[in-house]
Order: C-alpha cells, then structure tokens, then sequence
C-alpha cells in the first residue's frame, strides 16, 4: 500500500510540475500572495527531500527540474518585474502570515 501512495503522490507532483509549466502566465509574486508557496519554494522543498535522502542537490538543479529548464532561461522568458500592484498585494499577504 505505501508503494502505491507513493506513487499517486508522485503522479500529482509530475501533474502540478506540468500544469504550472503550462500556466507561465501565474507569476511566482501571484502564487506566494495567494498560496503561501511558489515555484521556488518548490524547488526548495524538492532539494530538502533530496538531503533527507542523502542527496546533494544545488539549488539551480532543483529548480530546473521544478520550471524543466534553467531559472535564468525560464525568468527570462516569462517572469516580468512585479508590478506596484503585485508588490502591495504580497506585502498585504504577508502581514497575514507572519
């Protein structure tokens, strides 16, 4: 049973990796003021995993497995600055999780 656990969790992930790789237009600013997480507190959690397990893992190879290629790259390409209005909203939102 905790094989097949491990595997519905497995599928999710691989599922939320690849809806967040279609929804560029969500910026990171967007998903941390309305979620509490981002792409890279994802990238974050996946290299805690790994050194749970005794794996070294950078933060720029966790994070290109999490946005499927370089930050850098994908930044580029799809991550405006964040606008006065999403800098207001986040500040907003993390009175209320602090």
């Amino acid at each position: 049973m905790t094989d097949t656990i491990t595997e519905l969790e497995a599928a999710a992930f691989r599922r939320l990796l690849e809806h967040l790789g279609s929804r560029t237009d969500v910026q990171n600013i967007d998903l941390m003021t309305m979620a509490g997480f981002c792409r890279n507190c994802l990238a974050d959690w996946y290299r805690e995993a790994a050194a749970e397990r005794g794996m070294q893992m950078d933060k720029d190879t966790a994070r290109e497995r999490i946005y499927g290629e370089p930050f850098a790259a994908w930044k580029a390409r799809h991550q405006p600055e964040a606008t006065a209005e999403q800098l207001a909203a986040f500040a907003q939102a993390q009175k209320k999780h602090g």
